[in-house]
């Protein structure tokens, strides 16, 4: 088969076509540049590591002593209104004064101590005393390592209370520790007031 020539009006269509065409990459136009890819985070640095931890290191360290609940009964007794005469107070905390009675509540149980204390204290305003010696002991001493602590000397701690209440209260005029002499921390010297028949209250 031979190949036919264009006749003169295809050649004029094709040059018609070829005027019209674009190129598909003109000269003096660049290709677009790729984007580069984002690369990889930088790892963060591995954290120190922690220093060996013991429970309870920071705890301060447990006193060899017994427990006592109440340790500032002394202080306590001592910041307590003076209501009796400033000169005879001074003395019978030097130990100056001899009681006029005393009772010893050491060992009792604590039912038995308020019952007898009460009477004591009552029977002793209604004759006349003023100066009575309360014995309580100093209570049990030696390391108490029990997971509830326990108060050293529970008659120690509980008799000022009794006193401070009814019935009592209206018949003591002071409390304060006794002195070595007369018992130290184990005992109290109670001081109480005239009987109300007696009329207002002496030093």
């Amino acid at each position: 088969m031979t190949r036919r020539r264009p006749t003169p009006d295809e050649m004029e269509l094709w040059q018609r076509v070829v005027r019209k065409a674009e190129r598909l990459h003109p000269p003096g136009r660049q290709p677009a540049q790729a984007v580069p890819l984002p690369g990889r985070k930088p790892k963060k640095p591995a954290p120190p590591p922690m220093e060996p931890f013991t429970l309870g290191q920071s705890a301060a360290p447990s006193s060899p002593t017994a427990h006592d609940l109440k340790p500032a009964l002394r202080d306590h007794l001592a910041r307590a209104p003076l209501s009796m005469n400033r000169k005879t107070f001074a003395r019978m905390v030097r130990g100056k004064l001899k009681p006029d009675a005393r009772i010893d509540l050491h060992g009792r149980r604590l039912d038995e101590a308020h019952t007898a204390l009460v009477r004591f204290i009552l029977t002793s305003q209604a004759s006349g005393r003023r100066l009575v010696l309360v014995i309580t002991g100093k209570g049990r001493s030696g390391r108490d390592e029990g997971p509830i602590p326990t108060p050293r000397g529970v008659l120690r701690h509980q008799v000022p209370q009794w006193l401070a209440l009814p019935p009592l209260s209206q018949a003591v005029l002071q409390v304060t520790p006794a002195h070595a002499s007369h018992g130290g921390e184990g005992a109290y010297y109670v001081y109480l007031r005239r009987p109300r028949r007696a009329g207002r209250d002496a030093p």
